[in-house]
Order: structure tokens, then sequence, then C-alpha cells
């Protein structure tokens, strides 16, 4: 059995093909049309509210096809009135600018890491995958997973992290490139000089592994796929080219810049959550970042950040909106997201032939 055919049975899917879960931009919707299509539908937990992470679970598990379900697994940070203070300084300006209180904005966490609570959700609705960003949760939550037959993914984005995540029982290993959107999956090092692009780490982790290796950033197309295949990838995740699917959600002013010019100057900025994620550089990302030492510490930065967004957008303007976007949006289009996979795999098929 080759790793690609030890994924493909262990997701149940006809592809060893992820669509990568995208946190603010998707539900269940996007999940089950990938899935339907062959590939393995994500949903991102980590936004969403236990009422709301419930619903969309059980939206999913009705629907009978595989799943994968996504959590962080970061450590909450301590607050820091210094950090806070200077940080609601460098945005009082756009406050004002926008007519809002500054001061009126209370500190928040915003995300909340695999616990508990999210076990027994897991034990309940038995997803066959469950991927992680930010490591691995503690060893008895991890073991509870394993113990119902779940197949457990996490992001690496160098090789001494993909080492770890082997170490400490993941099943696959994510090969997070630098060219992929959203957050950074970094845990054992904040230092990004350590962060490779994806063709440069994927064989790296294939020769020091003996898990499949799924490979990710700035694959967008059947080309992308095939050359991940090429290099020994077990398997694709594809975030950015399914942002502009017909079941997303992503709101009409972040798909206009997806497909404009913009989209071609992305930077990794902390301005928006506090921690290293890739999007198009904004006026936020410029004027405070892209690395910014005063936002506070993943995710307290989003809870001053939010009130900004919202008001811009009202106004029609993203000048502080986490544009998610990968270096590759130029295959992100209006699609169904059956559509998009059936595309994607187009490279699987040559790399199986």
């Amino acid at each position: 059995m080759t790793q690609s055919t030890a994924l493909t049975s262990a997701f149940g899917t006809r592809w060893p093909l992820i669509q990568a879960p995208m946190a603010g931009v998707q539900g269940s919707a996007l999940a089950l049309s990938v899935s339907a299509a062959g590939g393995l539908g994500s949903l991102p937990a980590a936004m969403l509210a236990p009422d709301a992470l419930r619903a969309e679970l059980e939206r999913l598990a009705a629907s009978g096809l595989p799943y994968n379900v996504n959590f962080f697994c970061h450590t909450p940070p301590k607050p820091d009135a210094a950090r806070d203070a200077a940080w609601r300084a460098a945005l009082a300006p756009y406050y004002a600018e926008l007519g809002l209180d500054v001061n009126a904005v209370p500190a928040g966490a915003g995300r909340t890491p695999y616990n508990a609570a999210s076990a027994a959700l897991m034990a309940e609705f038995k997803p066959r995958v469950v991927s992680f960003h930010f490591g691995l949760p503690a060893p008895e939550l991890l073991q509870a997973l394993k113990n119902q037959g779940t197949f457990v993914l996490s992001s690496a984005t160098t090789v001494r992290e993909a080492l770890w995540l082997q170490e400490h029982d993941a099943d696959a290993v994510i090969a997070q490139g630098l060219e992929a959107g959203g957050h950074r999956g970094h845990f054992l090092s904040d230092d990004l000089t350590e962060q490779m692009g994806t063709f440069a780490l994927l064989p790296q982790l294939v020769a020091a592994l003996h898990v499949p290796v799924i490979a990710a950033g700035g694959i967008a197309d059947a080309a992308g796929v095939r050359a991940a295949m090429a290099l020994g990838a077990s398997g694709v995740q594809v975030g950015t080219a399914y942002l502009c699917a017909d079941e997303a959600t992503t709101t009409a002013l972040h798909r206009a810049a997806l497909q404009s010019e913009a989209a071609r100057h992305t930077a990794l900025t902390n301005c928006f959550t506090g921690r290293p994620a890739r999007g198009i550089v904004n006026r936020m990302v410029r004027e405070q970042g892209p690395i910014s030492a005063a936002a506070p510490a993943f995710p307290l930065a989003t809870a001053l950040a939010a009130p900004l967004r919202a008001a811009a957008e009202k106004l029609g303007r993203t000048d502080f909106t986490p544009l998610w976007s990968g270096q590759n949006a130029q295959h992100c289009r209006a699609a169904p997201a059956a559509e998009i996979t059936q595309t994607l795999a187009q490279g699987l098929e040559h790399a199986a032939a």
C-alpha cells in the first residue's frame, strides 16, 4: 500500500486531497461539498462557540460523508497590561477616525484551544479525521482520539517540528510552506527565518519521516498538485483556491480583493490576531506592521482589531480586514467547490498514472 493509498483509506475518500480549514470564511457547507466530490472537507472549530460547533458537527455527521475537524493547540497567553496599553495607543487614531472609543473595548481571548470539552464532542461525533495547528493537544486528549480510531494530522513548518509531531504520535504531518495563507503553524520556535517554502520543506520532511507527508502552501491547481506529488507528498491540502467557492462565506469585499491585483502582494502579519499569518497587504499591515512589537500575543490582539474591521467594512473599506490569502491566488475563482475539487484532482490522476 502506498502512502497516498493509506491516506485515502484513513480518510475514506477517493482522493488524498484536503480542503484546508479556514476559520471565519467557511462552515460545514464548503466541507460537505468537497467531501461529496471525493476530497476531504474540513471544518475549522477555532472560532466556533460550543453550540455553533455542535450544530455544524450535526450537519456533517448527518451527511454520512467523511470530514476533518480542525482545532488550535496554542497556549493561552497571560494578559499584559503594558502591551495592551501600547496597542490601544497605536490603534487609537483609527478608532477616532471611525468615531469609536478605543477604551470601551474589553480585552478578550477570541479563540479557545482544544480542551476537555472539545474532546467530549469528538468522542460523541467520532470524525474520521481531526487536525491540529500549533502542535498537538495534551497527551491524554490526543490518546483519547487515537483510542476511538480517529486519524490525527498536524502542521509542521520545519523538519524539527515534523519530527516532534511524529514522535508524539501524529498519524500524518502537513508540510505547511511559507506560501500558505492564514496562520503559520509553527510551535517550537517563533523565529520566522526558520520558515521554508513548500517545495523546500516538503522533500526534507519526506526524507526524514516514516508517516505520510501532506503538502500545503501555494498549491492552487492541478499542476501544483502534480509537482507536490512528484516531490514525494502523499497528499495535498489546499486553502486559498477555495476562498471564492460558492459555498464559502468569504465576504464580498474579501472576494474582490482576492480577485484583484492586490492579491499579488501578501505578507506575514501579527496585526490582526497577534500571531504571524499571511494575508493581502492593506492599510493596517502597511501602517502597523507587518510584524508589530506592540500587538498583544495571540489571540489577544483580535479584540481591538475586530471593531475597526466592522466599522470600516460598513463603509465598504478593507483597511482593517484580515484578508487572508496564500501567495498564489491566481486560481481563486467563483465556482462550486465540487468543480474546484475535481480540477485539483486532475493532478492526482496524473500522479497515479
